[in-house]
């Protein structure tokens, strides 16, 4: 018998028990359906936290004052003698493979314009802040060198904060006020949305490094020209490593840590970061994979124990075709197709209602998901694996019936 003939026989077959196929394929439509929906979900959630967290530059380690000791007890984060303006030149002029570096002082402040009113995070940024941070600029312009010297009083303005101040009305030219300081609005970043710690970065506004000395937040008696983070971006992701250590050894040296004692600063590799995020999700997108899957074995062994059922229903059939000719492998392919097309069809229709349901996530729950062609396909595969690994047994038994006995069989 040529397998096309073996497919009409095996799905004239189904067709006789239509009611009992479909809930023999129940188990492998739930199965499918929630893989197709805990990986796409699991994927989706993955890349929106890493494209948060690339947001902040892949290639970038952030330099921060550490722990200040005294007495043996450590004072906790930040509370070390901050960084400096020489720090960063330090990194600039002596570290290899640093493409740019940006120096931040920041602080919460409360901005006016008219009788609106918002209090958002203002950063002191030098010049190379948005190249760091990968930030362009959604309209008008950044600052010249002639206003980060002298600390003129402009701003660029986060997408949030515009969006509180001025609603959707145009901020370029307007005047607001940070701390009861004027300030001409210049320049609108554009969206970047949550970090990956959280925070919205668009609720921010940028002004001079100067300026937030001089007007804002005030210099430090220690530290004149202060520093509360260092950002520095690498030339590649190959030459973290190397700039990350250059640079510990650098600030050691020039904050005068002893020998073997712990650092007052600290490096963050961003890079690090995302590597670890990125395993961590891989790892529960496998557990969540292998939860799913538990179903679609479940729906496997249901498919096997129907076909058992019908082997044993159909054994004067088996012993019939026998006598007339049939072979045992044209037994074994008969019933191994009814398995396939048990599993193949109920595949297809638990992806229609994963597929279905991660859509319905994703528009009304707000979900990301990533449905990709790649799973589709290792669902179907899967089914189709199912069908032939649950399927074989059942097809093996009825090859391997004697035909006098099946005709005999009562």
């Amino acid at each position: 018998m040529n397998p096309l003939n073996s497919c009409k026989v095996a799905i004239g077959a189904l067709k006789v028990n239509a009611l009992r196929s479909f809930l023999a394929m129940l188990g492998v439509i739930i199965g499918v359906a929630s893989v197709i929906v805990m990986v796409s979900v699991a994927s989706g959630a993955g890349e929106a936290i890493e494209a948060r967290i690339k947001a902040l530059g892949t290639n970038v380690l952030v330099v921060m004052p550490g722990s200040f000791t005294s007495g043996g007890r450590r004072a906790g984060e930040g509370t070390a003698v901050s960084l400096s303006e020489g720090d960063l030149a330090a990194i600039r002029t002596k570290v290899q493979s640093v493409a740019a570096v940006a120096g931040t002082v920041s602080g919460s402040a409360p901005v006016v314009v008219g009788n609106a009113n918002w209090t958002t995070s203002v950063n002191g940024v030098n010049e190379d802040f948005l190249e760091v941070r990968d930030w362009a600029l959604a309209d008008g312009r950044t600052f010249t060198d002639a206003e980060l010297r002298s600390g003129a009083k402009v701003a660029i303005l986060g997408a949030t904060t515009v969006r509180e101040l001025f609603g959707g009305g145009p901020a370029i030219g307007e005047q607001i006020r940070i701390k009861n300081v004027p300030f001409t609005v210049i320049g609108v970043l554009t969206a970047k949305g949550q970090s990956g710690w959280g925070s919205d970065q668009d609720d921010t506004a940028l002004v001079p490094i100067n300026t937030a000395r001089r007007r804002l937040f005030g210099a430090e008696l220690t530290v004149p020209d202060n520093l509360r983070s260092i950002m520095v971006e690498v030339a590649s992701a190959e030459a973290m490593n190397d700039a990350q250590e250059e640079i510990e050894t650098l600030l050691r040296e020039r904050r005068h840590v002893r020998s073997g004692g712990p650092d007052d600063f600290q490096v963050r590799n961003m890079a690090e970061f995302i590597r670890a995020r990125s395993e961590t999700q891989s790892i529960l997108s496998v557990l969540l994979g292998a939860t799913a899957a538990i179903s679609l074995i479940v729906g496997g062994i249901g498919i096997m124990n129907i076909m058992l059922v019908s082997v044993t229903e159909r054994t004067k059939e088996i012993g019939l075709r026998m006598a007339v000719g049939a072979r045992r492998k044209d037994i074994l392919s008969q019933f191994l197709i009814e398995a396939v097309t048990l599993c193949v069809t109920g595949g297809l229709i638990g992806l229609l209602i994963g597929g279905g349901a991660a859509l319905a996530m994703s528009i009304w729950g707000d979900w990301p998901i990533s449905l990709s062609p790649s799973l589709v396909l290792i669902a179907l595969l899967s089914a189709g694996l199912v069908g032939v690994f649950f399927g074989y047994y059942p097809a093996r038994r009825a090859s391997l019936m004697n035909p006098i006995d099946a005709l005999r069989y009562e």
